[in-house]
């Protein structure tokens, strides 16, 4: 059980015997509870995490790890305390505003992103791993354990899932540290760009995080390909192919996840209709005329 916030705030030695804490709590997440803590003329962030996260994928100490090694080269919140064996996770506060979606389809802003992206990218290894296509099945045995039928979607989007694997192991990746969720609201903007929240973080595939952050802010061809050229310093149709079909499987990683959350999840949150959302997603993308030619590009590119 979630210990109450006062309880954790007494168990940070630096602001135990402060006479001017000041807690508000902060909205927009559907996994945890986070809190705005101010300490003197100093802002914090608590973050709590939800019951039972661990069975989304999510290891506090790799979250730590990755987000102090973010922290470091500027693109995420400095970390300041962390509070074992919950992993409640402290952050400095970043007085910022939010970016919202149409002007992250801007041409300097897509440029912004792909050099946060690339600088997190040629961080050092961190600890865990992450593969899209492993997560879906894993979700979906868990959903299966706790009693949640699998939507009849499933099945043949594991196929093509597996059709898509297939296809990008024909030019294996080398892995690299990754966000792996890159949602519109774990960006901030305080004279510079931030990305928050990297519970999810992990070794893994460039393309997901570049299609992840693609899919999650509605991107169409020509801003993926400012996206392509601002990371890689020019195109190639292989890439924008990988793009394209990883762009699904971050809509069937999401669509997988709140799936998962329909067992396990205590918050008040239409799981069932944000899982279709995101399968109408998938569909809609496989219907594109270009489908098979992208499979063709990826598995038959040099």
């Amino acid at each position: 059980m979630t210990q109450p916030i006062d309880d954790i705030l007494s168990r940070i030695p630096a602001w135990a015997a402060a006479s001017d804490v000041r807690v508000t709590p902060l909205g927009g997440g559907i996994t945890n509870t986070n809190y705005r803590v101010d300490v003197g003329n100093e802002s914090f962030v608590v973050r709590v995490g939800g019951a039972n996260t661990e069975l989304l994928g999510i290891d506090r100490e790799h979250e730590r790890a990755i987000n102090q090694a973010a922290a470091l080269v500027g693109v995420a919140p400095e970390v300041v305390d962390f509070l074992r064996p919950e992993g409640y996770l402290v952050t400095r506060f970043i007085h910022g505003r939010p970016i919202p979606p149409d002007e992250m389809r801007r041409p300097e802003r897509i440029r912004q992103v792909a050099h946060a992206l690339h600088t997190i990218h040629a961080l050092p290894p961190i600890p865990g791993a992450f593969s899209p296509f492993r997560v879906v099945e894993t979700y979906a045995d868990l959903a299966r354990a706790h009693q949640v039928d699998l939507p009849r979607e499933y099945g043949p989007l594991l196929e093509t899932a597996h059709t898509i694997e297939r296809a990008f192991n024909r030019r294996p990746f080398t892995p690299r540290p990754c966000h792996n969720d890159l949602l519109n609201g774990n960006f901030l903007d305080d004279g510079q760009l931030r990305i928050l929240d990297w519970e999810y973080g992990g070794m893994g595939d460039v393309f997901f995080d570049l299609a992840n952050f693609s899919a999650h802010h509605a991107f169409a061809d020509e801003h993926d390909q400012q996206l392509l050229a601002a990371y890689f310093g020019q195109t190639h149709p292989q890439e924008f192919a990988r793009l394209r079909l990883m762009k699904a499987m971050s809509d069937f990683r999401e669509a997988m996840w709140a799936v998962l959350q329909i067992g396990i999840s205590k918050l008040d949150f239409d799981f069932r209709d944000y899982a279709q959302q995101h399968f109408a997603k998938i569909q809609s993308r496989m219907a594109d005329a270009r489908w098979k030619d992208w499979l063709k590009e990826v598995t038959y590119a040099s």
